[in-house]
Order: structure tokens, then sequence, then C-alpha cells
């Protein structure tokens, strides 16, 4: 997902808003059970995000469902100035950077891991605590499985490639033989 400079300025306001007042992991919390519910309720969705309903029934439906949630001040005040600012369509990456913006404040990193075939607990664990010992920081794993890996895994932390993949290590075999190396 790409992000605008508009939704990056609002997720670090946010952000800053949280970290004044000791809230970043419940402000965290609060914005993914919002986006959870944007996506299970499509017509809650679509009434919000698009414009056909006027700013203020927008706004009187986001502050009726913020105070069932009990969400903080800051996640209802964050709601109502996104909706008066025309916004709340960039929510998905305003979301996106604040947690990038948590993640980096605690020290965590999330790596993209591609596995041959599903990892059980002690797979992922090991492979965290490698992962966490290569980059020096706490690692969260976000696993997907694809087959024609072979075996072995794909971890992906920013722009750095960890290819331990049964796939690459046989076409850099290939290469090696073909070269005569």
């Amino acid at each position: 997902m790409r992000s605008s400079a508009a939704a990056r300025r609002y997720a670090r306001a946010l952000f800053a808003l949280a970290d004044e007042t000791g809230s970043i992991d419940r402000v965290r919390g609060e914005l993914a059970a919002m986006a959870g519910l944007f996506e299970s309720e499509s017509a809650l969705r679509e009434a919000l995000f698009r414009p056909l309903h006027p700013v203020a029934e927008r706004r009187a439906v986001l502050r009726a469902l913020c105070e069932r949630l009990s969400l903080t001040a800051i996640v209802r005040n964050f709601f109502a100035y996104v909706i008066d600012q025309r916004r709340l369509v960039d929510f998905d990456a305003i979301r996106a950077e604040f947690e990038q913006l948590a993640d980096t404040a605690a020290g965590r990193l999330k790596a993209r891991v591609t596995a041959a075939a599903p990892l059980d607990d002690a797979q992922r664990e090991r492979l965290q605590h490698a992962l966490a010992a290569r980059t020096g920081r706490s690692v969260e794993l976000d696993v997907s499985v694809d087959p024609s890996l072979i075996g072995g895994v794909v971890a992906t932390i920013g722009n750095v490639v960890f290819d331990g993949s049964l796939r690459t290590q046989l076409y850099q075999l290939r290469d090696t033989l073909s070269r005569g190396n």
C-alpha cells in the first residue's frame, strides 16, 4: 500500500499525541479494531468513506461508534478531525504509517517470511530468534507459504532479503556448474 504525504503527516501527528500520553499501544489496538470493523462491515465502510453522506452525518456515526467501543479521546478526536478534513479515505495508509512508527519506537521490525511449507511454533521461534540476532532488534513474523520454494524460507525485512530457499540454492548450483567453476 502506498502512503500519501498527507497520510504520513496525520500518522505522525497521531503518533506524537499517543506518545505524549503514553498510549501508543492502546491507540494502535483501537485503530486495528476500527480497521477490522470497517473491513467486516462493508455497509459501514461505504457510508463513512464515500462522500455521498453529509460530513455531519458521518461524524455522528463515527462518534457513536467510538463511544460504543469506548475508544480513547485521542482516537475519537482523530476520527472527528479526519472526517472534517475529508481524509478518512486515507485511514488504511494512516494506520499503516502509525504502526510503522510504533514498531520503530518499540525497536520492533516486521519480517515478511515465505516458507515452502507451514512452519510449526518451534520453527517460527527459531527463525524469529535468528532474525532478531541478525538485526539486533525484536522481530515480528508475517508468514506465508509458497511451495515453489521447494524447501527453506525467504525472509524480507525492509529492503533486506535473507534467501535460504532450496530453489535459490539449486539455481546457484546450476549457474556454478554451467560456468564450469
